[in-house]
């Protein structure tokens, strides 16, 4: 017998008993094999890991809100429940650190990755917030997403297509805004950009492991001639 509804798509983590039940590594073994619904005697046997303490891991996840019950099935005369993920992904939101979190307000390079990563926080929590209000009212939250890739000759191209875009977009802002309208409602606009990931884990690792001992071989031939003067 089914009994849950469609999971969300992505849900935000800001309540601290949330964050805490998926810091156990088992949890997150748990929570990762769960691609489908699953009971506890399936994911003990494909975990290798036994079944009271996927049972007992199961029902915390449960309590938390990760997971709910997909359907109940008799089998030999017993009541087999299966789970399944209350979101196919989970994202923690800025909330949880509370004045800890990335401000970017208290931020005065705009164009600094610190002000990239704190403008991105509040992103995540104001839709966090915005969604969750939304829903209880049985409303759709309107928002946009724009993303795309360009690869620049240099970093003049890159500062000029900066510049050729912040006047487009005041452009667009004044001929939109209307904020005097009674039936106007404020949206925030972001628009960002950083460097596309490229490299692995491993070559990253690699090319830190060269510079810093181009950076260690540089330092010691230069200090003879500091010694010499």
């Amino acid at each position: 017998m089914t009994t849950a509804a469609a999971p969300h798509r992505v849900s935000v983590l800001s309540e601290s008993h949330r964050l805490a039940a998926v810091l156990s590594p088992i949890r997150r073994r748990v929570l990762q094999s769960l691609d489908t619904p699953d009971s506890a005697t399936g994911i003990a046997r494909r975990l290798g890991i036994p079944r009271q303490k996927v049972n007992y891991h199961l029902r915390e996840l449960e309590r938390a809100g990760f997971v709910e019950i997909d359907e109940t099935l008799q089998r030999r005369g017993c009541v087999e429940r299966r789970v399944r993920l209350t979101s196919r992904a989970f994202v923690v939101s800025p909330d949880f650190l509370g004045g800890l979190a990335g401000d970017p307000d208290k931020i005065q390079d705009t164009f600094s990755s610190s002000y990239l990563v704190s403008a991105a926080s509040r992103m995540v929590r104001d839709v966090a917030v915005l969604r969750d209000r939304a829903s209880k009212v049985d409303q759709k939250l309107a928002t946009m997403t724009l993303e795309t890739e360009i690869s620049f000759e240099s970093p003049a191209a890159f500062k000029d297509f900066s510049k050729e875009l912040a006047a487009q977009l005041a452009r667009l802002t004044t001929e939109y805004n209307n904020p005097r309208s009674r039936s106007s409602r404020k949206f925030r606009i972001v628009i960002a950009s950083h460097p596309k990931i490229t490299k692995t884990a491993e070559q990253a690792d690699n090319e830190a492991g060269s510079h810093q001992a181009n950076n260690k071989k540089t330092q010691t031939t230069r200090k003879p001639r500091e010694e010499k003067q």
